[in-house]
């Protein structure tokens, strides 16, 4: 059979050596900044994404992968009669599955499956990379899916932000809802429960927020392992590379990193956030 091939986007922001190691392609969202589009990580870095933020009277907004992105990808793919996984950021926070939809539509017979990751960043890149190497160790592709489709049974993400605002003003705010008001030096710490945000509890200061996430992070792996860590942050990169640290020795995971959050996931968040993907059990 020829070999699975893993399509995502570019929340799951995958760093680039793995991604390329398993072939895993890449869609890239796209943020439009006044009468500019920018692609996600492609025509606009995060350093780049974060420096025209502090200095720009424009908010910018976001817009899921295109049809023609999707069928771009897609066409050379099917040509070889390569089969195609397609794992997407939750569906609850994007419309970027329904236009994957409507690219797998236009190969009919072709073999493509669809999975809501019901998550985002590395909690996503997790999933795609589990069922990736699954794939590479020879696994069936009813197999593959199956992993695929148990990613989010394995998976999660934590994260604190320094405001609520980011994900309020696009519409990504979820269950959060509620603390918003909080007190400036109350700090939320949040997850996303079920492909949406929902918050755990507010902490004072950021540095206990930060302290608290990885307290939640113990009863979430609740002793599982093998443990997989990638700290998460958004022009915070002393916070990320401080809490990765103190990860490593409390959790003693096989695989860990610091990766950036795409400009699309930035803009969700907003600057100063720090979050932890984790994956157990794979």
């Amino acid at each position: 059979m020829p070999r699975v091939t893993f399509v995502t986007d570019s929340t799951a922001y995958i760093p680039p050596d793995l991604a390329a190691k398993y072939d895993i392609k890449v869609a890239p969202q796209a943020l439009i900044w006044g009468e500019e589009q920018f692609l996600d990580g492609v025509t606009i870095t995060p350093a780049e994404f974060y420096a025209k933020l502090k200095t720009s009277d424009i908010m910018p907004t976001t817009s899921e992968v295109n049809l023609g992105t999707f069928q771009g990808i897609l066409e050379p793919l099917v040509a070889q009669g390569r089969p195609v996984v397609m794992m997407l950021l939750s569906s609850k926070l994007s419309g970027t599955i329904e236009s994957a939809q409507r690219a797998k539509a236009m190969f009919p017979g072709a073999r493509i499956e669809i999975v809501d990751s019901e998550s985002t960043a590395m909690a996503l890149g997790f999933q795609i990379l589990a069922a990736a190497r699954a794939a590479e160790a020879g696994k069936s592709f009813e197999e593959v899916l199956a992993v695929a489709h148990a990613g989010k049974d394995f998976t999660g993400v934590l994260f604190v932000v320094d405001t609520l605002e980011f994900l309020h003003r696009g519409g990504r705010i979820g269950g959060a809802a509620k603390l918003l008001g909080t007190a400036l030096n109350l700090k939320p710490v949040l997850e996303l429960r079920d492909g949406r945000v929902e918050p755990i509890e507010r902490v004072r200061t950021k540095a206990k927020a930060l302290a608290r996430m990885l307290d939640v992070l113990d009863e979430r792996l609740a002793g599982r392992k093998p443990i997989r860590l990638a700290v998460i942050h958004a022009a915070a990169e002393d916070e990320a590379r401080a809490v990765l640290e103190t990860a490593k020795q409390r959790f003693a995971p096989v695989e860990a990193f610091v990766t950036d959050a795409s400009p699309v996931v930035g803009n969700h968040a907003g600057p100063g956030t720090v979050g932890i993907a984790y994956s157990f059990g794979v």
